[in-house]
């Protein structure tokens, strides 16, 4: 059941990446930590491990060499980020870009809050 929950969150972190070109940084490593309990440092290596094809390979095989990349968890993000990213791309087509500068800024303000004043 956990592996479906960490496809869930590829999808999410694909459709963000796809509506606003981000994801790891914003949705996977807070989610990581806050909602799977992993260290700063766990969630960072397991996201670069997921987005591996091709962004982290370099970064990610320290993190790795340190201990910090849960590969099982990585796979199964990419799953569902793989089909997220489509979906979210297709979606914000449609979007003016007066519109969508709002719902980015928004979005990072949200998250820019709970890092700073969250648990």
């Amino acid at each position: 059941m956990i592996n479906i929950a960490y496809i869930v969150l590829g999808l999410a972190a694909g459709i963000f990446g796809g509506m606003f070109g981000i994801g790891g940084g914003t949705i996977l490593i807070p989610a990581l930590v806050y909602l799977f309990g992993l260290t700063q440092h766990q969630a960072q290596g397991t996201t670069l491990a997921a987005l591996i094809p091709p962004i982290g390979l370099l970064a990610a095989l320290r993190y790795w060499q340190a201990g910090n990349v849960k590969i099982s968890i990585a796979a199964f993000i990419c799953l569902g980020f793989f089909f997220g990213g489509y979906i979210g791309a297709n979606w914000i087509q449609g979007v003016s870009e007066p519109v969508l500068k709002k719902m980015f800024g928004i979005f990072l303000l949200v998250i820019a809050a709970n890092m700073i004043f969250g648990k």
